[in-house]
């Protein structure tokens, strides 16, 4: 497969799974965070799906399109361990949450997911939805969309 064709892939997945796991928090209070900002995509199409809900965003830095760029009050700069800690100690509740963060190293990707997962863990909402391009551990692993192939994408419920 070619990457213009694994790009395309993976976007279609993230988006259907994002779709699917919007539909499924309509009754459950708290809100959405997107860790990993970067180009914006994602938390614009959460925007657009997600309206009424407080979309808070961690990322290392703000490289995002500027049609994207989260207000100032929902965005947390920096690392994501002392970001994650910060919103647990403030009591933020997440019920939707997009796992993006990642070196595109597929070894440092894995085991940086697998370190901040406790930390995710801290901020979820019971039963909350967690959306990730990585492989996380402590949540209950869910079939998502059909549309979407195995491994491609990955479900938790918190």
């Amino acid at each position: 497969m070619s990457r213009l064709d694994s790009m395309l892939r993976r976007l279609a997945a993230q988006r259907d799974g994002l779709n699917w796991a919007a539909a499924r928090i309509t009754d459950m209070a708290g809100d959405v965070v997107d860790l990993g900002l970067g180009n914006g995509r994602t938390y614009d199409h959460l925007r657009e799906i997600l309206p009424e809900r407080r979309i808070w965003v961690v990322d290392r830095a703000l490289n995002c399109h500027p049609s994207c760029v989260p207000p100032s009050e929902n965005y947390l700069e920096g690392e994501a361990e002392p970001m994650l800690d910060r919103m647990a100690q403030d009591g933020t509740r997440i019920v939707l949450a997009h796992y993006d963060f990642g070196y595109g190293v597929e070894a440092d990707d894995v085991a940086e997911a697998a370190r901040l997962s406790p930390r995710v863990a801290a901020i979820m909402a019971p039963g909350g939805l967690i959306v990730s391009g990585q492989p996380l551990v402590g949540f209950e692993e869910l079939q998502g969309p059909d549309t979407i192939a195995p491994d491609r994408y990955r479900f938790y419920r918190a």
